[in-house]
């Protein structure tokens, strides 16, 4: 226990040292679109949109040129070409993402209406063969719970070919309205 305890705790303090002595990173192109990255600040003077990420809380330095009464002025006008650009690339792959989000819905939904469509036809086309049974006037005979046969009477055949017309009804009939 006392052998594995110690490069254990060796490995912890290793970690715990390389954590604290990591940096952020700050990214930016100049104005001729090169790409830099590095652990300092851009250069005064980089409009806030070329500025692609800094670290948490982290804010580009002022020009020392300005002065602190003009400092707010400046940096405002490069602020808003950055809030009023296009969408950002979270942004769309967010648009994207809940796009096909919709249009699966939308063929699940499909899917969903065929399947009840062939059910409907299916049940339709068996209501319309047990009518067509029932009204032929063929004697029909049935098994009844204690195994036997019996022949179904006039009044049973009335209720029966009552129950199959309702049947027909419900399954051939308009499709019901959709929300």
């Amino acid at each position: 226990m006392q052998k594995t305890a110690l490069p254990l705790v060796a490995c912890l303090l290793a970690l715990a040292a390389a954590g604290a002595n990591a940096q952020p990173l700050w990214k930016w192109r100049d104005a001729s679109g090169q790409l830099h990255i590095s652990d300092t600040a851009p250069p005064v003077g980089t409009p806030a949109k070329n500025i692609i990420s800094g670290p948490p809380g982290g804010v580009a330095p002022a020009p020392s040129s300005l002065t602190p009464a003009t400092a707010p002025a400046a940096s405002a006008p490069a602020a808003a070409p950055a809030a009023s650009s296009a969408p950002s690339a979270l942004d769309k792959k967010k648009m994207a993402a809940d796009q096909a989000k919709s249009e699966k819905e939308k063929a699940d939904k499909a899917a969903v209406d065929a399947q009840n469509a062939a059910v409907r036809k299916d049940n339709c086309a068996r209501a319309q063969a047990s009518l067509s049974n029932l009204q032929s006037g063929q004697r029909i005979a049935r098994v009844n719970d204690k195994g036997e046969r019996e022949i179904m009477d006039d009044s049973t055949r009335a209720s029966e070919t009552k129950r199959a017309q309702d049947a027909v009804a419900s399954s051939c009939g308009p499709l019901p309205a959709t929300k």
